[in-house]
């Protein structure tokens, strides 16, 4: 069979080594942190010689992250050189959907729902809302989220004003920007992402469903920056909760719709309700936040069924750090398994980037089963 180092994400790193000949558990490093850090970087390379080390030195090949510019990505590269063997190159939300059918030894296709901040999509673009279909020889991208902009690019995450800047840019109510966000972040500052709006400069998009959730904490009044990651959707989610432990709701179905595209667009909601919401209001707040979560699940469940009906899927994989959020995770399992489909989380690992290595390792050693005779790629290859 074979024993595939992955040299995991770059957030919450974790390296794993996956044996297919074994019975055994994984071997899984120390969580690392953030590769951004030049003592996780050095952590995370101790720590995937001695993985290699544990298995006297042998090994097949190196997974590691579809993004070039990756710490974990050069050190994959490296080490493939160093013992012989391919460096394989996984996309990020195909990895987060084939690490629980790793652990729950799934083996039949699934229909996967990846929502995070952020990974490298296979076309080049920023990812992170997505629903893919997944078998043991590759993966397609068969919906996601519709795209926002992130003004400014990366700094748009620790920034959910700018989120809800460029989402009442999507919804054609730009001229609100300056009024709304000029007194919380100085006029100059909301007049120049305005105008980068306006003029797509410097202003990549990205379909992440985290990024959803700082564009709904922002035009809430939640969150303007964060000091910490997932903060804004941490506070959306606890605005959340303290409405529904005392009230009962119904999602309005005009409050989302599918582009002909197939993107699950929520811009229905911010105009009916985020965008217009009296912010002096907390229980207003609340009700909004609830109702964002809601929407979302229903949104997405709605289209998993009928893309599991129309793939003649059965199961469906819920994977990525945005299903630490309990409300969306209940939701969405619920109307699932209302529909009759089999709903399968993480359970020993995370949900998040710190057990991502486990689904490159796993994707990664799909071709050498397929060289001990199953049936060959059909779809798009696993590893680009």
């Amino acid at each position: 069979m074979a024993r595939i180092l992955a040299c995991g994400a770059f957030l919450k790193n974790t390296a794993c080594l996956l044996d297919t000949d074994s019975p055994g558990a994984p071997l899984w490093s120390a969580e690392h942190g953030d590769l951004s850090d030049p003592r996780a970087c050095v952590a995370l390379e101790d720590a995937a010689r001695a993985l290699v080390a544990q298995v006297g030195g042998q090994i097949d090949a190196v997974a590691h992250d579809l993004h070039p510019d990756f710490f974990s990505t050069h050190l994959a590269q490296r080490l493939a050189q160093e013992f012989r063997v391919e460096a394989m190159a996984v996309q990020h939300h195909h990895a987060h959907i084939a690490a629980v059918m790793a652990e729950r030894g799934l083996t039949e296709p699934v229909l996967g729902i990846a929502l995070d901040g952020v990974g490298l999509g296979s076309d080049g673009a920023v990812w992170g809302g997505e629903l893919l279909h997944v078998t043991h020889t590759g993966f397609e991208r068969v919906g996601h989220l519709l795209p926002l902009a992130l003004a400014g690019g990366d700094v748009a995450a620790r920034e959910p004003w700018r989120m809800a800047a460029a989402a009442l840019h999507a919804c054609g109510l730009t001229a609100q920007i300056v009024p709304r966000f000029g007194p919380v972040v100085g006029a100059q500052a909301a007049r120049t992402i305005q105008t980068m709006l306006q003029r797509a400069i410097n202003c990549p998009t990205s379909s992440a469903a985290g990024r959803w959730f700082d564009a709904a904490a922002g035009l809430l009044g939640l969150s303007v920056r964060q000091t910490f990651e997932a903060q804004a959707a941490i506070a959306l989610e606890q605005a959340a909760s303290r409405w529904l432990q005392a009230n009962p709701m119904e999602v309005r179905p005009a409050d989302w719709c599918v582009t002909p595209e197939g993107q699950i667009d929520l811009r229905p909601l911010l105009i009916s309700t985020l965008a217009t919401v009296n912010l002096s209001d907390p229980d207003a707040v609340d009700e909004a936040a609830a109702r964002f979560h809601l929407t979302l699940a229903d949104a997405l469940s709605n289209q998993s069924i009928r893309l599991a009906q129309e793939l003649v899927l059965h199961d469906v994989v819920l994977g990525g750090g945005c299903f630490f959020n309990r409300i969306l995770t209940q939701r969405l399992t619920t109307q699932l398994k209302s529909a009759g489909l089999k709903v399968w989380g993480a359970r020993s690992i995370s949900c998040g980037d710190a057990g991502l290595a486990l689904g490159q390792a796993w994707v990664a050693a799909q071709p050498f089963k397929n060289c001990a005779g199953e049936q060959p790629a059909t779809k798009e290859i696993l590893c680009v």
